[in-house]
């Protein structure tokens, strides 16, 4: 028997049951792997929730969760991409890292090079290889470009803005409160504006000199689409990746055709779909790490039975940095 974090119904932070599930040996092509550190990212609460269709497909008892780091303890028939003892990681489904250990792809698994600690990896793996492909891939930031990125004293935001500021950009921060500002201005964030108390759109266009960014980066949704929108440029691209705030309400294209605006919503899966792709991405994070120029924040750590806790605290918008469960 092992340890995991369930839910038997959707709801919230209370229905997260700390108890034993049973054990079962790799299948093809698959790695046992010893969590020492395990990711807890906002993508968790709508599974919790069953916010959407494939979070409420899951056979419950389920457990949640998409991110973890560990040492391989078993190995599957037909695998010969990690061997026993290996320091592995992983940022994709199927769910189940809430639990001591578990059994998982190995295609969708990469390695974790020395001298990068357990518990940075399992705190940023998943949020570093969003921001890889969102600057890299998504839209290809230069150096000089300014863009507007939300979230940015966040986890994702925090890693967003030291990556910026070391390829040339000039990043600009949107973060949910005041005492946020210095947070984000330390990780790189040229700009840093309120939601809620500054006029960030007119600020944006104010340092563009009246042009606008070329791309946004949203992750909040609801609240800050019509805004985010307005500081485009002609020809901008608006990036979604996420709804903390709520879902964008039904979108008219006309509202893109004044200028000319690209719209794309992204998930980090269809952007790391086969093994090379995995492997390119998270080897690109894992040199930006090494380098130094980006520094991970791990705000704050919860024994893996204190699921509940880590919920409400990411849920109350109060993270500076990125939260980890210990088994």
């Amino acid at each position: 028997m092992t340890r995991a974090i369930r839910i038997h119904r959707y709801g919230g932070p209370e229905e997260l049951v700390f108890e034993e599930v049973p054990d079962s040996p790799p299948r093809v092509g698959e790695v046992r792997i010893r969590h020492r550190a395990i990711g807890v990212n906002f993508t968790d609460t709508h599974a919790r929730r069953g916010d959407y269709a494939e979070s409420r497909a899951l056979e419950r008892p389920a457990v949640i969760g998409m991110e973890g780091m560990g040492v391989v303890e078993a190995l599957g028939a037909g695998v010969t991409r990690f061997a026993v003892g290996d320091r592995v990681a992983y940022a994709a489904r199927p769910l189940g890292s809430y639990c001591e250990a578990r059994n998982f792809p190995a295609d969708a698994c990469v390695k974790v090079p020395e001298g990068i600690a357990d518990e940075v990896v399992a705190a940023s793996l998943l949020k570093g290889m969003t921001v890889e492909y969102l600057i890299r891939r998504v839209h290809t930031v230069q150096p000089g470009e300014v863009v507007v990125f939300h979230a940015a004293a966040g986890g994702v935001g925090s890693i967003a803005g030291q990556w910026l500021k070391a390829l040339g950009a000039q990043a600009v921060g949107i973060v949910g409160a005041a005492d946020k500002v210095e947070l984000a201005r330390a990780n790189g964030y040229a700009q840093v504006f309120v939601h809620g108390r500054d006029d960030w759109p007119a600020r944006v266009r104010e340092l563009t000199g009246g042009a606008g960014v070329n791309a946004v980066y949203d992750s909040v949704g609801r609240d800050t689409w019509e805004a985010s929108l307005a500081c485009l440029a002609p020809r901008g691209s608006m990036i979604c990746f996420g709804s903390s705030s709520g879902a964008v309400p039904p979108v008219s294209l006309n509202q893109l055709r004044e200028k000319s605006l690209v719209l794309t919503w992204t998930k980090l899966g269809d952007f790391t779909a086969n093994v090379a792709e995995l492997d390119a991405c998270a080897a690109a994070f894992f040199a930006v790490l090494a380098s130094g120029a980006v520094r991970p924040r791990v705000q704050k750590k919860f024994a893996l039975a204190q699921a509940a806790d880590a919920h409400r605290f990411i849920e109350s918008r109060a993270t500076q940095g990125s939260l980890v469960l210990i088994p």
